[in-house]
């Protein structure tokens, strides 16, 4: 059995980019001084999973007002709803 001593606080993985992502990183990554790109695709999945999971605590409380309406309001605001979608440019 091989135990280690110290904890490693990032892993190494495999990802698919096109070859214009990767130069574009790497362009990013040069006017930032930075060696690769790797700090940059680690902030762009922290803000991907932030905005996932901000988005499911949105749909959560949404449903959460499921029933609060009676059925007369609740025709009364899918009617302007469905105006509203309608009318949006």
């Amino acid at each position: 059995m091989h135990a280690h001593a110290c904890y490693a606080p990032f892993m190494r993985t495999t990802i698919e980019i096109t070859a214009e992502q990767r130069s574009k990183l790497m362009a990013l990554a040069a006017l930032k001084n930075e060696k690769g790109f790797s700090r940059f695709v680690r902030e762009a999945i922290d803000e991907y999973l932030e905005s996932r999971l901000s988005t499911q605590e949105k749909i959560d409380r949404a449903l959460l007002t499921r029933g609060i309406l009676n059925e007369e309001d609740a025709d009364s605001f899918g009617d302007d709803c469905t105006a509203i979608r309608e009318n949006w440019r």
